[in-house]
């Protein structure tokens, strides 16, 4: 294996950058429990460098409860928490924040010792720098959506929410993605088939639910209507509409609707996906593939109305948030092994026609 820039494999970078992914998948489950258990306020102050270092004695912690007790969540909803109640969600944001710090160091130093041992392909290391930047824009993007919540609200806005989560997900599936290329090389040029749109359709699809997940985090609408299929006895449930198109983000009911109807035409494009795989016999594993997206799809699904039902506990609350990331991890290696293979057209029909 060459060392040098140019369109050379580096498994030395894949390794890399799939570590790095793992640590921002980390950080989407404790961003979600940070979430479920209300523990996204509890810092009121964004430190990037100083507030790495926790409350260190009496006076700190003191004068930290202090600064959570001059927010609305705590008047209108903790008022009378004891300061050890305080320290109980303190150590929830703390721990996501660093996450954030850690993930930082570790994409940016390795970054520099490979690029200086010239172990990054050339073609790659645009990818890493822009991977590097939304990662600074995460962190500008987490206070942003923490300070909705630090003067007229008792929570963080929906909408700053989703964006938030967007982002880690859109750097999870680019480190993974890169990942992939780093570590098979450079790939000849091929024009898109049919099957690598369907493939990035599913992805769009999957990453769009995940957004269709954030803003039901934000809202609290998973709290709210917990029977299934019916919504309290209906289909549809009703809609606060003086709101305008606010409601899309802000109405429980609204907002719960639409993750449950693009569930469902998820499931149905990925299942037909998965069939029409299995129909044209595909090669270098892509019918695999598709079936195990097909797979997380429906055990994602199942895991979605189970957490409802038990009107989300905090563990299956965060085993269906860490599961939207696994699911949207799964399309983005369909999506790069349909562009490596490059099957044959939709419209070409199946190998053997007695399928």
């Amino acid at each position: 294996m060459k060392r040098l820039f140019g369109g050379e494999e580096s498994r030395a970078t894949a390794i890399w950058l799939w570590s790095v992914a793992a640590l921002v998948f980390a950080m989407v489950v404790v961003g979600g429990v940070t979430r479920l258990t209300g523990s996204g306020l509890s810092i009121t102050e964004w430190k990037p460098i100083m507030g790495a270092i926790p409350p260190m004695n009496a006076a700190d912690w003191a004068e930290a409860f202090e600064k959570y007790r001059a927010i609305p969540q705590y008047e209108q909803v903790n008022a009378g928490m004891t300061l050890g109640e305080f320290k109980g969600i303190f150590w929830w944001e703390w721990a996501h924040r660093f996450l954030g710090r850690l993930i930082g160091l570790a994409f940016a130093l390795p970054f520099a010792v490979l690029l200086l041992m010239r172990r990054i392909p050339r073609r790659l290391i645009g990818r890493c720098v822009a991977l590097l930047a939304l990662g600074g824009l995460q962190g500008l993007i987490g206070w942003w959506m923490v300070s909705s919540g630090l003067s007229e609200r008792v929570d963080v806005a929906p909408e700053r929410l989703t964006v938030h989560l967007g982002l880690a997900l859109l750097i999870f599936g680019g480190l993974i993605w890169t990942g992939l290329e780093a570590w098979n090389g450079e790939e000849n040029s091929r024009s898109p088939s049919g099957w690598s749109w369907g493939a990035g359709l599913l992805l769009a699809a999957v990453f769009l639910q995940c957004l269709l997940g954030g803003l039901v985090a934000g809202a609290k609408a998973g709290f709210v209507y917990t029977d299934w299929p019916l919504m309290n006895g209906a289909v549809f449930p009703p809609v606060e509409w003086g709101a305008g198109a606010l409601a899309f983000l802000h109405d429980q009911g609204l907002v719960q609707f639409n993750h449950r109807v693009w569930a469902y035409v998820l499931l149905a494009a990925g299942t037909g996906y998965a069939v029409q795989a299995w129909r044209w016999r595909l090669a270098e594993g892509l019918g695999a593939s598709a079936f195990v997206l097909a797979a997380a799809l429906w055990l994602q699904a199942a895991l979605g109305i189970v957490t409802l039902m038990h009107a989300v506990p905090l563990w299956l609350g965060a085993l269906h948030q860490a599961g939207a990331a696994l699911v949207l991890a799964v399309a983005t290696v369909n999506l790069w092994l349909v562009r490596r293979s490059q099957p044959r057209l939709f419209i070409s029909g199946p190998r053997s026609r007695g399928l």
